[in-house]
């Protein structure tokens, strides 16, 4: 999987419906609102994001691992 900025991962999450409401240090919380819920994925600011956290923040939006690839 290919690493990936934390601007390059709020912007796939933009393309996917999430908004950016507010940041908080270097993290940025996307949140996304749904028929049941909001979805909400906090993501680091960070010029490269370890593949674990990738992995928490692909599990926490609910999108496939084809959107980020």
């Amino acid at each position: 999987m290919k690493t990936w900025s934390g601007k390059e991962v709020c912007s796939i999450l933009s393309k996917h419906g999430f908004s950016n409401v507010r940041q908080k240090g270097s993290h940025v919380i996307m949140q996304k609102q749904t028929e049941n819920s909001t979805i909400t994925v906090p993501v680091p600011m960070h010029k490269e994001i370890k593949i674990g956290t990738l992995h928490s923040i692909i599990r926490q939006s609910q999108l496939s691992k084809q959107a980020f690839e």
